[in-house]
């Protein structure tokens, strides 16, 4: 397989804080990646630098195999990589489609301009996104909630919508910071098949969680950072038996 996603001797530092520290990672296409760590790791971090939206303070990415270092968000996401964020950011007063339809701005070339007009360019993007959207809202089993106003949603639900938005991007590789975050766990065995159902739809998926359960149950292969440090990589066996990785949850114990 090739490789998708990857960086090379990343950091970044906020001030004397080094949230990031020298990370290298490969994300092979069709994989479903985890990255697990304590609450301070540098994961979520360690997102945001992959997907534009804070800078390296050194280090590459490459995405596809082009160097996406330095390139705004948008321009990240136009070349197919889309992600989610760790408090659900959809808008509360509309409904599902019309969460979703925003998805597809990058794809429409329509303008304010247009907008006011209701002009032919308009009406021509208008209804790409809402046959594009109703497609995406039944391929992740959301049609009964198509017209409810996605603050009135259940959380799992909610999640599920903003994941549905990010997929109208049409990405090569979806990012999912903490998707069960706050999930019964009903909601997340859901959540867990939804995203196996999209990995063999052909996406390539990388997330982080805090559910050790939820990773180990998906991911193929899982990096564990601690204090912003790669600690370990491989399977979920080879992780759950490493000592560093123990000694990062656990801490240190004492034998007498």
């Amino acid at each position: 397989m090739s490789v998708i996603l990857e960086s090379k001797n990343v950091s970044k530092h906020f001030g004397g804080i080094k949230a990031v520290n020298h990370v290298d990672m490969k994300i092979e296409k069709g994989d479903i990646f985890g990255i697990i760590g304590p609450n301070g790791a540098g994961k979520t971090t360690f997102f945001n630098v992959c997907s534009g939206t804070i800078p390296a303070t050194e280090g590459q990415v490459y995405f596809k195999g082009e160097l996406i270092t330095g390139k705004s968000p948008a321009q990240i996401a136009r070349r197919g990589l889309a992600r989610t964020f760790q408090n659900i950011k959809l808008f509360n007063y509309m409904t599902v489609l019309e969460n979703v339809k925003i998805g597809f701005h990058m794809h429409t070339s329509t303008n304010l301009f247009d907008a006011v007009l209701n002009n032919k360019k308009f009406k021509r993007d208008e209804e790409f996104a809402i046959e594009e959207g109703k497609k995406i809202i039944e391929k992740v089993g959301l049609l009964d909630y198509m017209d409810v106003q996605a603050g009135n949603l259940a959380y799992g639900v909610q999640r599920r919508v903003e994941i549905a938005r990010a997929l109208a991007l049409n990405p090569d590789i979806l990012l999912l910071d903490e998707p069960a975050a706050g999930m019964n766990p009903n909601e997340t065995r859901d959540l867990l098949e939804f995203v196996k159902m999209l990995n063999n739809d052909g996406y390539t998926i990388a997330v982080i969680e805090h559910d050790m359960k939820f990773v180990m149950n998906l991911c193929k292969n899982i990096m564990v950072l601690n204090f912003g440090t790669k600690i370990c990589e491989g399977d979920a066996e080879h992780v759950k038996n490493d000592p560093k990785v123990h000694e990062a949850y656990f801490g240190k114990g004492t034998t007498l």
